[in-house]
């Protein structure tokens, strides 16, 4: 099944991030030959080949709806994304609502979905967003509800140096009428 448009895995290019690690510890006055950075330029460079390339797997498995207009929510599935303005990480707390029509996808698909999109560089409304989108094509269905609530370490440990939690959705279909998405709201937040 053919899903949103998406971009050609990244060509990540290991020796050039091996030597930008380098350069940045050399610019912020570190001696490369300390012990305990001897091998930072090589992880540093590990994690962003990781982050970039990141395989979600298959993300489209769908079945035969039981019974139609059933609102289905998983909650609580955090993920972890870069902040394109600062390449400072955030972590960001997932729900994923829609109410099944012919189709239900399966469970594990809403966090491989949700990790595939994590796994670029990032704004919040950009991931919900993105998710909802595949939600809709996957599942085939226009009602779906996506809920994100995150803490981004470009506020928390930069800038005004302030703990925040970020809360973004985005609202498709019936979510649209206040009943429908107080419900999702409901089952998303409850503890």
């Amino acid at each position: 099944m053919a899903t949103s448009a998406e971009p050609d895995a990244p060509k990540v290019d290991y020796a050039l991030l091996q030597k930008a690690a380098a350069e940045i510890l050399i610019a912020i006055g570190e001696d490369l030959n300390r012990e305990g950075l001897l091998d930072t330029p090589r992880r540093f460079a590990d994690m962003w080949r990781e982050f970039a390339e990141y395989d979600p797997g298959n993300h489209e498995t769908i079945f035969e709806s039981v019974k139609a207009n059933q609102m289905v929510v998983v909650s609580g599935m955090r993920v972890w994304s870069m902040c394109e303005h600062h390449l400072l990480p955030f972590w960001c707390d997932i729900a994923v609502g829609y109410i099944t029509h012919e189709k239900v996808m399966g469970l594990s698909k809403f966090g491989r979905i949700a990790q595939k999109h994590a796994h670029a560089l990032q704004l919040q409304e950009r991931l919900v967003a993105d998710i909802a989108q595949d939600v809709i094509l996957i599942a085939q269905t226009p009602d779906v509800a996506v809920l994100g609530r995150g803490e981004h370490l470009c506020m928390s440990m930069r800038g005004i140096k302030m703990p925040a939690l970020m809360t973004s959705s985005s609202l498709h279909g019936s979510f649209a009428k206040p009943e429908v998405r107080a419900e999702f709201l409901s089952l998303a937040l409850a503890k």
